[in-house]
């Protein structure tokens, strides 16, 4: 069920299906089209087409892969852009649901698309994949048992907006870039004044006992963050540790269980929130049957987003499964501020993610 954007040759790609941006006669072209034909062995494949011999706009029709890794090649003929006046989107938007269907059709659990009509057609690219992504997503909310790439070989047709990418671009810079800027004068006085302190600890240990000491010793040692007032140590009371037996006995609520909770406090089913976080069932399935497993970082941030949750409550969940969002990660950064600015489209921060050439969220575990 998995949608995923990525930057690859697609007749290398070992998926069920690839789909040929084609033309209505299914002739070879020059291109995706061109790059399919001489891939699968231009004479194999042109044969299978002139058998069926025609496809109309908004189409599709399938023919054996031959010589290339998928099965299976889907040609869909795209709509020239004529601009925009003349059912284009809707054209465009059946090739991918027609292909989705086909695919299915003949039992594929993969396909991989070009962004049709971005080439030659002269189909805006921004337009083309706004196009693409809302026919796929739309499809995959009906039908799971599939997973489906968008494959972009040109980087400019992934621009997301002009001032989201500003906007984005100017978060990164001030939580990322000033943070490390900044850090050197303020950690050389922080080091400076600790040292001082750990001295003065370790004078006021010879006369307090071992134990004190030691108290003292680790409360000087804990943060290189805490501001200092006084150059005299503050005792520090002692307080019972506790055991491996009792910590190991009162373990907080796991991951998964505070998944499956807060999924009970939205009133969202498992569905709604597997397919919002774009992933698979079977991956889902896994935390919901087991307590103490632990998905990658992608997949607890995307089921935080399909959550809808503030940072701290991000950051809470993620906790759970031994992660947590830095400052010094611009994918982090980048999922920050769509979190901050209360926008939660998983498809639309995986445009962005795309874009800072980072990683997508969802579809992997």
């Amino acid at each position: 069920m998995p949608f995923t954007l990525i930057r690859d040759d697609i007749t290398r790609l070992k998926v069920d299906a690839i789909v040929n941006a084609a033309n209505s006669s299914l002739a070879a072209g020059g291109g995706v089209c061109g790059a399919i034909f001489q891939a699968a062995g231009r004479r194999d494949l042109q044969a299978a087409c002139n058998a069926i011999g025609h496809c109309d706009v908004g189409q599709a029709v399938i023919t054996p892969g031959f010589r290339l890794p998928a099965r299976f090649v889907i040609h869909a003929v795209g709509p020239i852009w004529q601009g925009g006046n003349q059912n284009e989107k809707a054209l465009l938007q059946s090739c991918y649901t027609t292909s989705l269907q086909l695919a299915l059709d003949n039992g594929c659990a993969s396909i991989a698309f070009p962004l049709i009509s971005s080439g030659i057609y002269g189909y805006p690219k921004q337009q083309a994949l706004w196009a693409a992504t809302a026919a796929i997503t739309g499809f995959l909310l009906d039908h799971e048992d599939i997973d489906v790439y968008l494959v972009i070989f040109d980087r400019s047709a992934m621009t997301i907006g002009k001032k989201l990418f500003q906007n984005i671009q100017s978060y990164i810079d001030d939580h990322y870039v000033s943070r490390q800027e900044g850090k050197g004068k303020a950690s050389r006085r922080l080091q400076t004044e600790s040292l001082v302190w750990k001295r003065q600890a370790k004078e006021q240990a010879k006369s307090a006992g071992e134990g004190q000491a030691r108290g003292q010793a680790d409360y000087c040692a804990a943060s290189e963050d805490m501001p200092l007032f006084s150059a005299v140590p503050v005792p520090i009371p002692a307080v019972a540790k506790p055991t491996l037996a009792e910590v190991v006995n009162r373990p907080a609520e796991s991951f998964s269980q505070m998944l499956l909770r807060l999924i009970d406090e939205k009133g969202l089913t498992d569905v709604q929130t597997y397919k919002r976080a774009n992933l698979d069932r079977k991956l889902f399935s896994k935390l919901r049957k087991d307590d103490g497993y632990n998905p990658s970082k992608a997949t607890a941030l995307a089921l935080a987003i399909a959550l809808e949750l503030n940072l701290d409550q991000t950051r809470d969940l993620l906790a759970r499964a031994g992660y947590s969002l830095s400052p010094s990660s611009k994918a982090d950064l980048i999922i920050e501020y769509f979190i901050q600015e209360g926008s939660y489209d998983i498809y639309e921060i995986n445009q962005a993610l795309f874009d800072f050439e980072q990683k997508p969220l969802g579809a992997v575990g």
